[in-house]
């Protein structure tokens, strides 16, 4: 195409309207004019960026293929400009260009954009706003991604962690109803007896000694299938047909009491009394398990609602740094012990609160956390220590992994940068972590060697008269 053409259509771009005729004209004869059919892809993803991509016609759109879909990142019409804007730093983009719909693109070599900014101000001007948002979109995609994909963490571990309780809960509602019914009967039995008080005194007391003693600290599971049958031969000594043999084992009736028992109530009475007591300590067992798993449950989730600040405004406050380690565990312990890694915690007593948003402190701790027990080989261990230092709080991450390559350990934080296999890592996670950190005004460090990597994080302390958060 003429040049001619081409600068009718430059003067038709809606961040070319204002520009002087000599700028425009220096575009125009600097660029080649390219026409782009569907398909076609104007910029690998994670390779050098070449050229500045002034569109003048149709859509070009840019996407990014790691992980299991493909995601579009962002995208440009008439009027846009893409590519190696002036003073960016920008190296590689984090997806591939491609192009839509049939487009016609005017390309400005990479090698031209010195002599851009010095011959072409308002057009530098132009650009350089292009790139100011364009950086800010990429900043709030990137914390999006990071967001949802610790959002995805946290649901996984905590259904992991939720199934246990949640299972106990639904076997011990479906086994109090029988065994309320059968309490129900055997009691009717014995107050048909018309027993005296002496003999109902004796009963109660060996109800409440079965109720009294735990029966996790009596016998071990051999010795429970010992107990067993010394029951059913005592059963079958004293002419007791019991129908759930089971039920009475299982309760921390020794023969002992057994014995005591069947000294105080006739044959006859007998099988109802045992069934009573048998329930009742049934019942009284699923009463203990019911609270136990319903306390895990409502402790999961004040960990879960604490780890996100999901209550909390995002403004810096004052933050229990040993709070947010231990909420952070809770929502990462399933993935731990899957894997059989040992994570320990040591925060230093009357240790002050830092000046941070909760919810994304409490994100570092998740990704560096996260990151070594996925570095650890299984049954590995990583440390986790908090302490002052003088107007800091120092939050050190450690493990006994393999370590990170001395010649990498300068880019491990740079966005999308990741050891982990395709599909495996986003590589955002150590960027947003270097960028929450720098916006609370602290510092992370990495040393590494092989057998031990440890990440140093250093956050301002609050002032010693603020309130806590303890959501």
């Amino acid at each position: 195409m003429n040049e001619p053409h081409v600068l009718e259509l430059l003067r038709a771009h809606r961040l070319l309207v204002d520009i002087p005729d000599e700028e425009v004209a220096w575009l125009a004869s600097h660029g080649e004019l390219r026409r782009h059919a569907i398909g076609d892809v104007i910029a690998p993803a994670l390779a050098p960026v070449e050229a500045l991509f002034i569109i003048l016609s149709g859509r070009v759109a840019m996407y990014d293929d790691r992980g299991s879909a493909r995601r579009k990142l962002m995208e440009w019409g008439q009027g846009d400009v893409t590519g190696l804007l002036p003073y960016s730093r920008l190296q590689a983009p984090p997806g591939f260009h491609l192009v839509e719909e049939p487009a016609d693109i005017l390309t400005i070599p990479g090698r031209h954009l010195e002599a851009l900014s010095r011959e072409c101000h308002a057009v530098t001007t132009q650009l350089v706003r292009v790139m100011l948002d364009r950086a800010r979109h990429f900043q709030r995609e990137d914390l999006h991604q990071a967001r949802l994909a610790s959002l995805g963490r946290l649901a996984a571990g905590l259904a992991h962690e939720l199934d246990n309780p949640a299972s106990a809960v639904v076997r011990g509602a479906r086994l109090l109803v029988p065994l309320l019914r059968e309490a129900d009967s055997a009691a009717r039995a014995i107050g048909e007896a018309g027993m005296s008080a002496d003999r109902l005194e004796a009963i109660e007391k060996l109800r409440l000694d079965c109720l009294a003693t735990p029966l996790q600290q009596v016998r071990s599971p051999l010795e429970q299938a010992r107990h067993e049958e010394e029951v059913a031969d005592w059963l079958d000594g004293h002419g007791v047909d019991l129908e759930n043999i089971e039920s009475l084992a299982e309760t921390p009736l020794t023969l002992a009491m057994l014995d005591e028992l069947a000294g105080t109530v006739e044959p006859p009475l007998l099988e109802a009394v045992l069934r009573w007591v048998a329930a009742g300590c049934a019942v009284h067992g699923l009463g203990v398990e019911l609270g136990d798993a319903a306390t895990r449950i409502s402790d999961l989730v004040k960990a879960v609602k604490g780890f996100t600040q999901m209550d909390a405004a995002a403004t810096p406050q004052a933050v229990d740094v040993g709070l947010g380690l231990s909420q952070t565990l809770a929502v990462l312990r399933a993935k731990a012990r899957a894997k059989s890694v040992r994570i320990t915690v040591t925060v230093e007593s009357g240790l002050p609160p830092v000046r941070a948003v909760a919810g994304e402190l409490n994100q570092v701790w998740a990704n560096l956390i996260e990151n070594a027990v996925d570095a650890v080989e299984a049954s590995g261990s990583v440390e986790v220590s908090a302490h002052a230092a003088g107007d800091v709080v120092v939050v050190q991450i450690a493990d006994d992994g393999p370590g990170v390559p001395a010649d990498i350990q300068e880019t491990i934080f740079e966005p999308f940068f990741t050891t982990k296999p395709v599909g495996e890592g986003t590589g955002l996670g150590l960027d947003i972590v270097r960028r929450i950190v720098d916006r609370h005004g602290g510092s992370i460090e990495l040393s590494s060697r092989p057998g031990h990597t440890e990440f140093r994080v250093s956050v301002p302390v609050h002032a010693h008269d603020a309130k806590v958060a303890t959501t």
